[in-house]
């Protein structure tokens, strides 16, 4: 499932847990990942927020998360992003519980150890990604997305869900996408909703993640939803 990513001219949608319904989280995974022709919302992909309460003010989901989500949804492609201090810590839990893309932040390792750090996620099996927060300058994210899979444009400060879109960010996505080969994607991180993913899309961003806008609405108008956010 890993070359998920590398399908060519589609955008993906990535729904964010963090915004399901933690009693029902199996059920509402299930539903935003079924196709629409059988009455799911037919998106792409799973993205997990792990928060450790230092690198943001909030406290998630860990490993343990990922693999029960593993273990229910065997073809997923779970895409975790880590909103921590020590990245470098997950690496081999992550893999251990089935992640397929695991981003870090720029914020934490820049330059040649990003690189180093990235080389030792996809040696673990895993495709890796790099993120960068909207105050963050995007030049030390130029200097090495040649060595990621994906590049995670955050779009609100991380930490909590349903923030209002940061328009400044699309210059960043501008900057970057051009640097990208086929192989890699774009992904956009906050405040996605079916107002702010054409913005998104036009900026060359393919991979939307959307918390509210998704698991916000009522089960039968998901699908409506998913297809908007694509285009």
């Amino acid at each position: 499932m890993k070359t998920l990513l590398h399908t060519p001219d589609r955008v993906l949608i990535a729904p964010s847990i963090l915004s399901a319904d933690f009693t029902r989280m199996g059920d509402d995974c299930r539903h935003v990942l079924a196709p629409a022709s059988e009455g799911g919302a037919g998106a792409d992909l799973l993205h997990l927020d792990v928060m450790d309460g230092h690198f943001v003010p909030n406290l998630t989901m860990g490993p343990d998360m990922c693999r029960g989500l593993r273990k229910a949804f065997p073809t997923a492609f779970l895409d975790v992003h880590l909103m921590v201090t020590e990245p470098e810590n997950f690496i081999e839990p992550f893999a251990k519980a089935g992640a397929n893309l695991l981003t870090f932040h720029i914020e934490r390792h820049q330059g040649a150890a990003a690189v180093g750090l990235a080389r030792r996620i996809q040696s673990s099996g895993m495709l890796a990604g790099i993120a960068v927060n909207p105050p963050t300058p995007v030049e030390p994210v130029l200097e090495v997305a040649h060595a990621f899979d994906l590049v995670l444009i955050m779009s609100v400060n991380p930490g909590f869900s349903g923030q209002a879109f940061i328009p400044a960010v699309l210059d960043k996505a501008r900057r970057v996408k051009p640097l990208l080969q086929p192989t890699q994607r774009l992904e956009v991180d906050g405040g996605v909703s079916e107002s702010t993913a054409p913005a998104c899309r036009d900026a060359g961003m393919d991979v939307l993640v959307a918390a509210s806008a998704i698991f916000g609405k009522p089960a039968p108008q998901r699908a409506a939803a998913v297809a908007s956010l694509r285009g």
